[in-house]
């Protein structure tokens, strides 16, 4: 099921599911989203650990795979050893804390919690028991899912401005981020429903409840089973569950232990499932094994909402008849694969809304086997840190919608979202008809593909099987601080098939750490108002893959902005930011750029001015002032100041030089940033000069005008630099 080409864009689905469904084998299985902006309305807020006082260690950032911090939330986090504490600024009301965190393989231990200096009486015990994952049948994976999350109710409320502080004891903690909540008083008992503890169940957790499960599920046929407070275990999966609602009194209050909760081939339907939490003891990844909150299907018109589901290999693997389904504001968490696939037959599923973190491969993937997903959506949702695949990913399926997600922080083998032929097995539905990926966010998505050698792009479309002749429009795409290329469009397969029919509309990218654009397909793409800014290496790279096997047309249809260079040499990959994937803001943006000249004088050429050699130098053309100096820094940038250098040698004399400074976001049209003045270069300061610009200016070119010199007929820079800090 996975193609070894050596340049192969990884897609694992779960082999368990694959083989029972091949093989016949499957047993008897498995408030609306806000209508703007990106990702879910979480009830809770997050604080990044490296942003809280600590006494221990910051770590990152850091892109690398297999590291500890690539696959923390913002590439960062803060390491423990026993007695170090971090400690948190509350951001909200809130009575409840969930931390993810790490600690050393084969090790647990624990963390005292303070509150505004006052130890409580619990702790909240840490372990590696679900982390450390090895798929060593996944080509170019490696241990990854480093990550864990843990909880706890503070047993009073804390106040914006309060403190939570957590000391490690007993083994080093590296904490990521914290979710501060206000957890709502328990729910209560619907009038008429049955209680799952008058069948018998056991809310210590101490006897097995599974048989009390099943017979409240045959008692309340169209109508509710009630799960009270408390810690139930089931041993075994349920089945043959149809026409009746699960509800708990709360994701904090009501809790099932089991790492198999529902697992069946089919169901009539209108199944509701809502308000406890689900949490596993999968600690590996298993594929051949159903380890699923849900494997295969609810049936038709059916919901699953306000779930906490955790340390499952999958969140829901779902076949068969889901029709209608709606999956909304769940939390899923720490699954060794996909968070939610929906592998084929799927009509009219909306999920929306839902918060995921940590999953090991697809958050939510769509996978047209056997027959396509069809009108179907994943809609406001928030994903983070998926540790091997990508944050979205929709391989085949007719009429599909990716809309308003927040996806951030992806590794490895993943872009953010991933619009992709990929077939994995057969029968499988290409793409056809309309896929809208509308209103998305990427933050730090995209990962170097240790199976090609070179990366994946925040948001890729991929012909790996066959052509993309769906109509793939791409609108209102916000893309930040990406560590590679923004858009991507290959045939990973190798295969050289097109990517065609693609419309990219409305994007702003920001801190790309290559290029804005990936192409390595033959076929076409149109950009209308497409902006970026801070460009690491270039606005295009277009590079066939095979060689020769056709060539990507890009149409520019108006308002693009930003990203007009290309990358020349296709014997090499561009390195992020010319070897920074986070650009420094103290960084020299003028630093190795090209240069030009109006004119220069034998071997001072307009390059000795950005070599970062201040003993070579750029010289114009003697006796013919003016002069201009101008460099490409590859992308527009708030330049707020300018170092201008001549040669430290006190064999050069002091001098004053006539200077306008002038910038351009096109490199056509120029405007005057500061008007012309005389600038003192002395070799008793180094021969070096600052100048400050005003607030407010974006410019890609800087150029040079020099009126005059009183130590030479020419213009003379021995370097310029440019900063973004005054």
């Amino acid at each position: 099921m996975y193609t070894s080409t050596v340049r192969s864009v990884r897609r694992m689905p779960t082999i368990g599911a694959v083989v029972a469904l091949v093989a016949g084998m499957l047993t008897a299985v498995a408030p609306a989203a806000h209508a703007a902006g990106s990702g879910a309305v979480l009830p809770f807020t997050s604080v990044e650990a490296e942003s809280a006082t600590t006494t221990g260690t910051r770590i990152g950032p850091d892109y690398t795979q297999g590291t500890l911090a690539s696959e923390a939330s913002g590439r960062q986090a803060v390491r423990l050893t026993t007695g170090q504490r971090v400690e948190f600024t509350v951001p909200r009301a809130s009575n409840a804390v969930n931390i993810a965190y790490s600690v050393p393989d084969g090790q647990s231990g624990s963390l005292d919690v303070y509150v505004n200096g006052t130890k409580l009486a619990r702790t909240l015990p840490v372990t590696s028991a679900y982390s450390y994952i090895d798929t060593g049948w996944i080509p170019g994976s490696r241990t990854h899912h480093f990550f864990d999350d843990a909880r706890m109710l503070l047993g009073q409320n804390v106040q914006p401005g309060d403190t939570v502080a957590f000391v490690a004891t007993g083994t080093q903690v590296t904490v990521d981020v914290a979710d501060f909540e206000q957890v709502p008083a328990a729910a209560t008992q619907p009038a008429g429903s049955v209680s799952v503890v008058a069948k018998g169940a056991d809310p210590t957790g101490a006897g097995d409840s599974t048989q009390a499960f099943r017979d409240a599920i045959a008692a309340a046929q169209g109508g509710t089973v009630w799960i009270p407070p408390g810690d139930y275990r089931i041993t075994s999966s349920l089945s043959g569950v149809q026409n009746v609602t699960l509800q708990g009194a709360g994701s904090w209050y009501s809790v099932v232990h089991t790492s198999r909760f529902i697992d069946q081939s089919s169901s009539a339907g209108n199944v509701r499932i809502k308000d406890f939490a689900v949490i596993g003891e999968v600690t590996e990844r298993v594929d051949s094994d159903p380890d699923n909150f849900v494997n295969g299907s609810l049936g038709p018109n059916s919901s699953v909402s306000g779930m906490w589901i955790q340390h499952m290999k999958c969140g829901m693997w779902l076949m068969g008849d889901n029709d209608n389904l709606v999956v909304e504001n769940n939390r899923i968490l720490d699954t060794t694969a996909d968070g939610i696939n929906l592998n084929g037959t799927a009509k009219g599923v909306v999920v929306r809304n839902n918060f995921l973190r940590n999953q090991g491969d697809d958050a939510l993937a769509m996978w047209s086997l056997h027959s396509p997903d069809t009108d179907s959506s994943f809609e406001n949702n928030t994903i983070s840190q998926p540790n091997l695949a990508n944050g979205i990913a929709i391989y085949g399926g007719t009429d599909l919608s990716v809309k308003h997600n927040l996806v951030s922080d992806t590794n490895a083998l993943g872009s953010g979202i991933a619009i992709s032929n990929q077939k994995f097995l057969d029968p499988f539905s290409p793409l056809s008809g309309t896929i809208t990926v509308d209103g998305n966010t990427l933050v730090r998505t995209g990962a170097m593909n240790p199976n090609w050698n070179h990366p994946m792009g925040a948001l890729r479309v991929d012909s790996y099987d066959s052509a993309i002749d769906a109509t793939v429009n791409i609108t209102d795409t916000t893309i930040n601080d990406s560590p590679y290329s923004a858009f991507e469009f290959v045939s990973g397969g190798g295969q050289g098939h097109p990517v065609r029919n693609v419309d990219v509309t409305g994007a702003t990218v920001r801190n790309t750490g290559t290029v804005v654009v990936q192409a390595e397909a033959q076929g076409a793409a149109t950009f209308k108002n497409v902006t970026a800014t801070q460009v690491g290496a270039a606005g295009v790279y277009n590079c066939p893959y095979p060689a020769n096997s056709g060539s990507f047309a890009l149409t520019d249809a108006g308002g693009n902005s930003g990203w007009n260079s290309t990358w020349s040499d296709c014997s090499t990959w561009p390195q992020p930011g010319q070897g920074n994937p986070d650009p420094d803001p103290n960084r020299n943006l003028a630093k190795g750029r090209p240069a030009t000249a109006t004119g220069s004088q034998d071997v001072y050429t307009p390059g000795k001015a950005v070599d970062g050699d201040a003993s070579s130098y750029w010289e114009s053309t003697d006796n013919a002032f003016p002069q201009s100096w101008t460099v490409d820094l590859g992308s527009s940038y708030a330049v707020r100041r300018l170092v201008l250098k001549l040669p430290p040698s006190s064999a050069w004399g002091a001098r004053t030089q006539t200077v306008t400074v002038l910038g351009s976001t096109d490199g056509s049209s120029y405007a005057t940033v500061v008007g012309a003045q005389g600038y003192r270069f002395d070799p008793v300061t180094g021969n070096t000069t600052t100048v400050s610009l005003p607030d407010g200016t974006d410019l890609r070119y800087l150029r040079l005008t020099v009126g005059a010199n009183s130590g030479w007929p020419a213009g003379q820079f021995s370097e310029v630099e440019a900063y973004l800090t005054n």
